[in-house]
């Protein structure tokens, strides 16, 4: 679980992991000070483990490269799949149960699709509104607000080849999964709540003022898909 700051949707969604039988890997990407403490106390209190990139790398934030390299070097040497579950998303009781169970040979990844509040999809799954069934195959893009990558595909890939100038790498690797012949599943009967941006919340403009967004994208450099 990659985080940066917003500590009180954080926990919610570390908390749903542990409640579920799990523990998570965080890496907390140059947090304010009171969320890296707070995330030490969780840590001492639930046993989820938390890595601080400030003690790895320099490099400002987002350092999804390095917590993707990371953690896909510790799924392999486990000989495990690996599971990112973002810091604004939370799981249902079984949501990681059933995504292991959708796993089979040839499997690239597999996927939540995320819901509102009020139980509607929600973004970045607005294109499975049109789907129908209960696990379905997929060539779109995958986002890893909830999504396992199968150890078969981490072996098959190296994330070296990611791109350091981008940020963000879900639609590259769902995409280049596909073209190595993997089959991506889209979960859509079991989804998870999925509370946008809330780590960065001026990615919010996106739907408020989506002109201004494009031109921080453009001007600053920000959210390099």
């Amino acid at each position: 679980m990659p985080v940066k700051d917003s500590i009180l949707t954080t926990e919610e969604a570390i908390r749903a992991i542990v409640d579920s039988g799990y523990s998570v890997s965080v890496f907390d990407d140059f947090s304010k000070e009171e969320t890296a403490d707070r995330l030490d106390a969780l840590a001492e209190e639930t046993g989820i483990r938390v890595v601080h990139l400030k003690d790895l790398t320099d490099h400002p934030s987002p350092n999804y490269r390095l917590v993707l390299l990371t953690a896909r070097k510790e799924a392999l040497e486990k000989g495990q799949h690996l599971v990112i579950v973002e810091s604004d998303v939370v799981v249902s009781p079984d949501t990681l149960d059933r995504m292991l169970a959708e796993v089979k040979p040839g499997t690239g990844l597999v996927a939540a699709v995320t819901h509102d509040a009020a139980g509607q999809i929600n973004f970045p799954y607005d294109y499975a509104r049109k789907l129908q069934g209960q696990t379905v195959e997929t060539r779109k893009r995958l986002s890893f607000c909830c999504t396992l990558l199968t150890e078969e595909l981490l072996r098959s890939f190296d994330f070296g080849r990611l791109d350091p100038e981008k940020n963000w790498y879900d639609v590259f690797i769902s995409h280049e999964a596909v073209r190595l012949g993997f089959r991506n599943l889209l979960m859509l009967d079991s989804p998870v709540v999925h509370k946008p941006h809330s780590s960065r919340p001026w990615k919010q403009l996106k739907y408020s003022n989506p002109i201004k967004y494009y031109l921080m994208k453009l001007l600053h450099g920000r959210d390099k898909i």
